[in-house]
Parts: C-alpha cells; sequence; structure tokens
C-alpha cells in the first residue's frame, strides 16, 4: 500500500499535478562615480561694448568663462560646451537676438593634451572635444549677443549660461 500511495505521488508530481515551486528575485546594486568632474573657474561677464551689443570678449570689456574638467581616466569621455543661445534672464526684449559664441582650449595639465583644439567637432552652438588624456582641462568660451538692428539693449541685468557636459563614452 505504501509502495502504491509512492507510485501515485511520483505520477502525480510529474504531470504537474500538486507541483511546488518556489522564486526569489534578488537585487543586485552598484553604484557608480563618475571620474569627470567639471568645475566653474571662471563665471563670465558681459561687457557691453556697443549699444546693440553684449559680449564676453575681454577686448569688449568682458570676461570669459572659464570651465575646467578633471578626468582619472584616459579615453572614457567626451566634453561638450554649449553657448548661449538665449538668455536665461533679461529685460523684456520687443526685437530678436543674434547670437554667436565658439568654445576653445585654453590650458592643460599634459602637453598630449594640445591636440584637443584641432580636433574637436562644432556644430550649432556646441563644441565637443574627446577626452583622450587624463588630468585636468581649462576651456574658455565667447558669447556675443547682437540685438535686433541698431537697437539698444534696454538697461537691466543679463542673464546667460554656457553649457557644460562629460559625456562617457
Amino acid at each position: 500500500m505504501k509502495k502504491l500511495a509512492l507510485v501515485i505521488m511520483a505520477f502525480a508530481f510529474g504531470y504537474g499535478f500538486g507541483t511546488v515551486a518556489f522564486a526569489e528575485n534578488v537585487p543586485i546594486e552598484g553604484s557608480v562615480e563618475s571620474r569627470c568632474l567639471i568645475t566653474t573657474s571662471n563665471s563670465g561677464v558681459y561687457g557691453n561694448p556697443l549699444p546693440q551689443k553684449l559680449s564676453t570678449a575681454v577686448v569688449d570689456g568682458g570676461v570669459l568663462p572659464i570651465v575646467r574638467f578633471d578626468i582619472s581616466l584616459a579615453d572614457a569621455y567626451k566634453a561638450k560646451i554649449t553657448t548661449p543661445t538665449a538668455f536665461s534672464s533679461s529685460p523684456a526684449l520687443s526685437d530678436s537676438v543674434a547670437w554667436t559664441g565658439s568654445t576653445i582650449l585654453g590650458t592643460t595639465s599634459d602637453a598630449g593634451m594640445s591636440g584637443y583644439e584641432a580636433a574637436k567637432v562644432v556644430y550649432d552652438a556646441t563644441t565637443e572635444f574627446d577626452l583622450t588624456v587624463a588630468g585636468s582641462t581649462w576651456f574658455k568660451s565667447t558669447s556675443t549677443a547682437v540685438y535686433g538692428y541698431d537697437k539698444s539693449f534696454p538697461g537691466g541685468i543679463y542673464s546667460a549660461i554656457v553649457v557644460a557636459e562629460c559625456i562617457a563614452k
């Protein structure tokens, strides 16, 4: 009788009757810290050399914004820097503003970084640099805003933002 009961139970479990299944989801987590650090070395300031022009160029009375990229892993990141195409805050403007800007390589911590300038990729208001050498690199940006056609900028405070990003490759 015991053997018959064992055969029936084995048969039942073999065909899925009374099958007991257990499952557990086991999480795996991890934290990744970027090996690229971006800091502002110098905040920019607009000079106003002409009534219709604001410029960060030193010859126009401005101050160039400078951003520093520190990377500890070579050839793993690219710097993506976008100069302003609009004010983040300003007095009310009744006409259009024409924007120009550029970003160039400034100081570097390693002579091997000197090729960054020749290899940069520029599109729209964005400049990308392939960060192939570990160390610190400073980039300088210019920004110029020209208001309307022969119109003076209204008095007030004008702010714009250079966006600096470190993109993992």
